[in-house]
């Protein structure tokens, strides 16, 4: 008993110093880059970005450095199926999810691509005949190759709509789009850079850093020990409570979107996490130490690929064109208890 409780204060203890460690990060280093004039889209983009996934990308790697392998794969695996069933669905609960044409045209079908070729990148066994399913390293580079053209694609439309815009003559709507976009990062720029000294940015992302590594090994270690506890495996803990542990900021900022009704920003966020969950953490992970799939199996990249392609196929095919309504949104969220059950009672 003793030893369950130690273990649970550590993963929680470790998941708070983690997020808070990611909010110090992401503010400190946007005050840099504030004070050289680095633009808000590329902020947004690229720092702000890490921040949300920051969670994950610490535990991952931090697991694979230790052989934790399991802890590494499950964490992403789990992660991006909470976001869409979990997230995506309370989501939708609180405000009908208005999807956007470069949503559905790009960005969803390349989050289904990204769990696409990472089932084949983990299935050695079943496509290649390999002795052992594992992602090595080779296979972590190619990851990240995907990620710098994912990168630079969003870079570009993110780019060309900002000019656009520019040019577009204001009509009412484009006008009130206009205002709440310059609220936002109004906003943004008030709460994360406003007249910060140099100094106090460096302290910030100093002690971010700090606060993400001990916090990092707290919630691994307490995570482990929480499976070792129960006698269950660390695949079951990664998928379950890891995952939907460290996407705590999607969650956060996605009910932020849902309740201003801003709900292009929470899509955004929950299809941008999952492929840079994939693409950059897993290519980072794999390209440390390469990860075996222990107790993950072939069903689990199953349902992560159809957490994915219901997405479309809510948006796509739907009551409503375009929107994931409420009840879709409960349906997406029962998926997730139903994949819980699953795990909790049939992996082990």
């Amino acid at each position: 008993m003793t030893d369950l409780l130690l273990s649970i204060l550590l993963f929680a203890g470790g998941l708070a110093i983690i997020l808070k460690g990611a909010d110090w990060l992401t503010d400190g280093a946007s005050a840099v880059a504030k004070r050289f004039n680095v633009s808000t889209l590329v902020i947004g983009l690229t720092i702000v970005a890490f921040g949300t996934s920051a969670p994950e990308m610490i535990i991952s790697v931090l697991s694979a450095l230790s052989g934790r392998t399991e802890m590494a794969l499950g964490n992403v695996v789990g992660s991006n199926i909470f976001n869409v069933f979990a997230i995506m669905g309370i989501t939708a609960i609180i405000a009908p999810v208005k999807v956007s044409k470069n949503n559905l045209r790009y960005d969803i079908p390349l989050c289904i691509l990204a769990s696409v070729i990472v089932f084949a990148m983990a299935n050695d066994f079943l496509l290649d005949n390999g002795k052992t399913n594992c992602i090595d390293r080779s296979e972590g580079i190619v990851l990240l190759a995907f990620f710098a053209i994912f990168m630079a694609y969003t870079f570009a439309i993110a780019k060309n709509k900002q000019t656009l815009e520019n040019h577009v003559k204001d009509t009412s709507i484009q006008k009130r789009e206009k205002i709440q976009s310059e609220e936002i990062q109004q906003e943004t720029a008030e709460t994360t850079a406003k007249d910060m000294p140099m100094w106090k940015s460096i302290i910030l992302i100093v002690i971010g850093l700090a606060g993400l590594i001990l916090g990092g090994n707290w919630f691994v270690d307490g995570a482990s020990g929480i499976a070792t506890v129960l006698g269950v495996s660390q695949s079951v803990i990664a998928l379950t409570i890891v995952g939907a542990g460290t996407s705590a900021p999607e969650l956060v900022t996605s009910i932020v979107a849902a309740r201003k009704k801003d709900t292009d920003m929470a899509m955004g966020n929950i299809v941008g996490s999952n492929i840079f969950n994939i693409f950059f953490i897993l290519g980072v992970s794999s390209t440390v130490y390469p990860l075996s799939l222990g107790n993950i199996t072939t069903f689990d990249f199953i349902v992560l690929f159809f957490s994915s392609i219901s997405l479309w196929l809510c948006c796509k095919f739907g009551k409503t064109y375009h929107t994931i309504t409420r009840t879709e949104g409960v349906l997406l969220t029962l998926c997730m208890v139903g994949y819980y059950i699953y795990v909790i009672n049939f992996m082990n």
